[in-house]
């Protein structure tokens, strides 16, 4: 197994088209496994940037479009979902490549992470808690309950924020932050793709442009008529909430964009703190490859370099 992984706006996408093209040059089949959670969706293509089917070099990709915008991703179930088609890949004989940069989702696939049940009463009490006292008495418990993962959860995002104390209150918790030592689930050959800071910020700010340029609150429109609204994650999403807010007429396109932006060099951020956690394992292989400056020409020159 390959691993892609990186924050936003380092060329994942395109890097693990050219190291599965690179496998097929040398006679071997190799298929890409999604582990974007939000191109998990069907109908999110805009603002996930998504690969079009016709851009996918006739490469079968997995793990896209596999969810309702209702439906709430849960990366247990992922996890199950993940592993088995990388299982099936493998056992076919072809090289599984797994790409996103989702942290968690990647790591659930990669490494012995174990995931509690959900326990829907305390949920829904931990929802009215949230809704009633906002995000500072939840996250004053995490901290009494659970330091290390107060320490580094968003609690701006309140479903993560709930799903945190729902998890440390139970008796039966199991961390989901990424072990220091981490087992590996396989063996698998890890790509970790950087992007200097100065290149990367200006690129995520045209990515914010272009999403809007393209279509996105179009998108949008047509995703709430399926319930975008009701969903707990779908609608969240960056881009997704500010193209609902357009559509609400509380800010115009500009204020979305520059929103967008700044949402996503603050994901950007902890994408990066996530993955440079990652190290070498007992059968786990880390590659750091420095992207800066790369076009698609060149990242596809550096997978036929990466593949024996």
């Amino acid at each position: 197994m390959i691993a892609v992984v990186g924050a936003t706006g380092t060329g994942k996408s395109e890097l693990a088209l050219g190291v599965a093209e690179a496998h097929r040059a040398q006679g071997r089949t190799a298929e890409v496994v999604n582990a974007d959670a939000m191109q998990l969706y069907r109908g999110m293509d805009i603002g996930t940037a998504k690969l079009p089917v016709a851009e996918r070099r006739g490469i079968p990709h997995h793990q896209l479009d596999v969810l309702d915008v209702t439906d709430e991703a849960s990366v247990a179930a992922y996890q199950r979902d993940a592993r088995a088609v990388v299982d099936g890949i493998t056992a076919a004989g072809g090289v599984a490549v797994l790409v996103g940069g989702s942290g968690l989702y990647v790591s659930a696939v990669l490494f012995d992470l174990a995931f509690p049940g959900t326990d829907p009463a305390l949920r829904e009490q931990l929802e009215r808690e949230h809704e009633e006292l906002g995000p500072n008495a939840l996250l004053d418990r995490l901290r009494r309950l659970d330091p290390a993962a107060a320490a580094t959860i968003d609690a701006r995002n309140p479903r993560r924020l709930v799903r945190a104390v729902e998890i440390a209150s139970r008796s039966d918790r199991v961390t989901t932050s990424l072990p220091s030592t981490p087992r590996s689930w396989r063996p698998a050959h890890v790509l970790h793709l950087r992007r200097e800071r100065t290149q990367l910020v200006t690129a995520l700010r045209a990515r914010a442009e272009r999403m809007f340029a393209d279509g996105l609150v179009d998108e949008v429109a047509a995703l709430r008529e399926r319930g975008l609204e009701q969903g707990r994650t779908a609608r969240a999403a960056i881009g997704y909430a500010q193209a609902l807010q357009v559509l609400g007429g509380a800010v115009d396109v500009a204020t979305a964009v520059e929103a967008t932006s700044i949402a996503t060099r603050k994901y950007a951020r902890r994408q990066v703190s996530w993955f440079k956690r990652y190290t070498d394992t007992e059968t786990t292989r880390l590659t750091t490859l420095d992207v800066t400056g790369a076009d698609a020409a060149a990242l596809s020159g550096l997978a036929r370099r990466i593949v024996p």
